[in-house]
């Protein structure tokens, strides 16, 4: 496993990320410890959750995946070995079951957010606590078409990072992140951490792969200028990019055949785009979803690259793309089905 700085922070993290959404939903807690135990001892040393999990979120499975973790730091006693991040919620979404659905990234949101988040963890400290996504209204979630709302009501950006800098100096939390952030927020986060002395946001977790790569326009130049290095989410664009929704197969037990609500990626530009991924990863004897992943894995503004699986053989291939390198005749391949159809799921 390789492992990469995180920011301009101490620590390193490794490549891939063991991403953590299904646990308490399509994962028990067995399941997901097996998963753990599988992923730690392939090196993964990072481990992503957020307060919203499972998804998709509602009243019943709220908060388990953070508590699942909480259990297994609790059996195993290894929290030290572990990079362990971790979100609060947004307004929006419908989730009116958090915090009675008003949610703010001011002080009394994030403090109630974190505490909770730390109990169910079982864990005194969270090495990168992210906002997962925006409280103004922007371009996030697949949304297209900016349109601006000059009269929301929404927190001051220099509340949520004194907030945030008061939890660091606390030791509750070690560094912070941005998530499904624009590149406007970013530099703004960026520019009024380093003026007013708060904490500079060291990540940024949005979606980037092979049908959607709208990081590389706007962002991907900040994640390495200002060493905001992207977690990127979605790899597997929901698993459409392994090819086992090919011919509109709908799998059993599968998020797409599970939950209508996960349609991201299943445009029909996708479908035709995703055909010829999986086309020309078989043309060369390559595993889809390791194409995919590697492709993610390999670029210079990402720091880790989240995986998540709903058994054990999925892991282990997904775990297998970390040693495959991309010949130039792929990255070819991908580069002209890339132009042919420049992404088509936002």
């Amino acid at each position: 496993m390789d492992y990469r700085q995180l920011g301009r922070t101490d620590l390193n993290v490794s490549a891939l990320c063991l991403g953590t959404m299904t646990w308490g939903e399509q994962n028990t807690e067995a399941e997901a410890f097996a998963q753990i135990e599988r992923a730690k001892g392939a090196g993964i040393n990072f481990i992503d959750t957020a307060e919203m999990y499972p998804v998709p979120p509602r009243p019943e499975t709220y908060a388990s995946t953070e508590k699942i973790i909480g259990n297994w730091f609790k059996s195993r006693g290894d929290r030290a070995d572990w990079i362990l991040a971790s979100k609060i919620a947004g307004p929006g979404n419908g989730i009116s079951h958090i915090r009675d659905g008003e949610l703010r990234h001011n002080r009394k949101h994030i403090v109630q957010a974190l505490d909770a988040s730390l109990k169910r963890l079982q864990t005194d400290w969270i090495d990168l606590y992210q906002l997962h996504w925006p409280e103004r209204s922007t371009n996030f979630f697949g949304k297209l078409g900016y349109q601006h709302s000059q009269d929301q009501l929404i927190t001051p950006l220099e509340e949520t990072l004194e907030v945030l800098g008061e939890q660091v100096k606390a030791g509750k939390i070690r560094h912070v992140g941005l998530s499904n952030e624009t590149p406007w927020g970013t530099m703004k986060f960026l520019q009024l951490a380093e003026s007013r002395g708060w904490p500079r946001p060291v990540s940024i977790q949005n979606p980037y792969n092979l049908l959607n790569r709208s990081f590389e326009v706007g962002l991907a130049e900040i994640a390495i200028r200002e060493q905001c290095g992207l977690l990127a989410y979605s790899p597997l664009a929901f698993g459409m990019l392994s090819g086992k929704f090919e011919d509109g197969a709908r799998p059993a037990n599968a998020r797409l055949t599970l939950f209508s609500r996960f349609s991201r990626y299943s445009n029909p530009q996708s479908v035709a785009a995703t055909s010829r991924y999986v086309a020309l990863a078989r043309e060369h004897g390559l595993d889809p979803s390791q194409m995919a992943l590697a492709f993610v894995t390999q670029q210079p503004f990402v720091t880790s690259n989240i995986i998540g699986a709903t058994s054990l053989q999925q892991l282990e291939a997904n775990l297998g793309s970390f040693d495959l390198k991309l010949s130039d005749e792929v990255l070819a391949g991908i580069e002209a089905i890339h132009q042919g159809q420049p992404n088509p799921a936002p």
